[in-house]
């Protein structure tokens, strides 16, 4: 019961977010999701409905120089990938969606991270 309530409420604060958030070619989304083991980003068109770049602690490259995939050093590195990715896809602004969750910890590092390499959040 409580786990359903969570997740409700956590749906309600996304579509809050989304609906004034929109990427378009020019600008397109920044979107994180983060669960308790990972951090997953990815750079979505959502006029054409494509995922242009995308990076997670899922990756073997990020996964095998990681210690640990949950933590802020984590969000770090997958900040620093999707911010190299889309400047050699030729994307050099995004707005960010923090995806219903609170602009704090491991989503502020990956932002924060993805600024520091060259990307205009």
């Amino acid at each position: 019961m409580r786990i359903e309530l969570k997740t409700k409420r956590h749906e309600r604060r996304k579509q809050r977010v989304r609906k004034k958030i929109f990427g378009t070619p020019e600008r397109p989304r920044l979107t994180v999701f983060r669960s308790c083991r990972h951090i997953y980003a990815q750079i979505i068109d959502d006029m054409a409905g494509l995922t242009l770049a995308s990076a997670s602690t899922g990756i073997k490259t990020l996964r095998n120089e990681l210690k640990s995939c949950s933590n802020r050093a984590a969000a770090e590195a997958v900040g620093t990938a999707i911010a190299k990715q889309a400047i050699s896809v030729g994307i050099k602004a995004v707005c960010f969606d923090r995806n219903g969750f609170r602009y704090h910890g491991r989503v502020k590092a990956l932002a924060d991270a993805a600024r520091k390499a060259g990307l205009a959040l």
